[in-house]
């Protein structure tokens, strides 16, 4: 039997998560909405907490937690407010490259910066969009490689210092590559962004960049091993979010239910309403019992982790727009103003599903695993 239950010690670490959540960082959303940028004095208190080093290593200053007690102190915080959370400079998605490739010889020079505060940024080639024109590409040169093209929408993009590159190059090849001089992009902000503003979203555009062999951090086969660990925990995180801002909007929209009347009564107590805030409450509860159990896989490093991560996520992606958006249907017009947050959350959560793969593609990749046969699959 697998136990989610947290120890003590976990206990009062999420407590803290969830008071940091609601006494810090929802007071701060709209501020930070307008601003387009995480306040500066917020960031460093989560900073000095230890909420922006959970992934890190220890021998790089971090706490290196376990993932099942990353992801719950993940969904503690995105409770207070997503973008704020997504919004946090430092090592973002890329601490999980960080983790798992800390002795690389490419990170020596620069590990002071690293741990000091310096933004880096994840663009994964596996999110290209193949329907687009220009979409990035990594193509083998003799003494390197050459990235050109527009990637898909990164949090953080205008913040970068620096910026890790991962995918198939030209060849089918998987690579990770280091970019460390800011003068190799441009980011180019857009329209695109309904949610998530002060989480710097961009597109990173880049004109036949040459990239030295000193700065590929690994290729071939050792980076399909990386590459599948990596995007394991990060899509973990991402629907440990996820299920965060799920449970606020659910707790939103029930106190306002059980507190609004209407011919005499709570609305909460009309079957419709009532029915679908118990929708809520269980598209919620599935949301988070997946994301734990496949974060105890990820942690095991079980063959399984890869699908269950995947069924993780999609399962967030779809439960998330149906919770932000029945928290809005539920507040009547009271969802569409900005006195209530769940106008916010709705955003942020299409935001979201945006940046971290369409549902079908993950539901397509998961389905691939249970089809070659990788695995045993139990139905119960």
């Amino acid at each position: 039997m697998i136990s989610f239950q947290p120890t003590e010690e976990e206990t009062s670490f999420i407590k803290v998560a969830k008071d940091f959540a609601k006494n810090r960082i929802r007071p701060a959303a709209r501020t930070c909405e307008k601003q387009r940028a995480v306040d500066q004095k917020l960031g460093d208190e989560a900073a000095e907490l230890g909420f922006l080093s959970l992934e890190l290593p220890e021998d790089w200053e971090g706490l290196e937690l376990p993932l099942l007690t990353q992801v719950q102190l993940m969904q503690a915080l995105s409770y207070g407010d997503l973008d704020i959370i997504q919004g946090l400079q430092g090592a973002g998605d890329a601490a999980s490259f960080f983790r798992l490739l800390r002795d690389n010889p490419v990170f020596k020079d620069k590990m002071v910066d690293l741990t000091s505060g310096a933004t880096t940024v994840l663009i994964d080639l596996e999110n290209n969009d193949e329907l687009s024109e220009n979409q990035l590409s990594l193509r083998h040169d003799h003494d390197g490689y050459i990235l050109q093209g527009l990637s898909q929408p990164v949090r953080m993009a205008s913040f970068a210092d620096y910026a890790l590159v991962a995918g198939k190059d030209s060849q089918g090849k998987n690579v990770i590559i280091w970019l460390d001089d800011s003068a190799d992009w441009m980011v180019h902000q857009g329209d695109y962004r309904l949610g998530l503003v002060a989480s710097g979203l961009g597109r990173f555009s880049f004109e036949n960049v040459k990239v030295p062999l000193t700065h590929v951090l690994v290729e071939g086969t050792a980076a399909d091993d990386i590459l599948r660990e990596a995007r394991n925990r990060i899509r973990l995180l991402q629907a440990a979010k996820e299920t965060g801002l799920m449970e606020a909007a659910l707790d939103s929209a029930t106190e306002y239910t059980a507190e609004r009347k209407a011919f005499g009564r709570e609305i909460a107590a009309f079957q419709g309403v009532s029915f679908r805030v118990a929708s809520m409450a269980i598209e919620t509860r599935i949301a988070n019992h997946l994301v734990l159990e496949a974060a105890v896989k990820a942690d095991n490093r079980e063959p399984s982790a890869e699908r269950l991560s995947l069924r993780a996520l999609h399962r967030a992606h779809r439960s998330l727009r149906y919770v932000t958006d029945s928290a809005v249907q539920l507040l009547g017009g009271h969802g569409f103003v900005r006195d209530f947050p769940v106008e916010k959350w709705m955003r942020d959560a299409q935001a979201q599903v945006m940046l971290y793969g369409r549902e079908n593609d993950l539901l397509v990749r998961s389905g691939e695993q249970l089809i070659t046969g990788e695995e045993e699959v139990s139905v119960t």
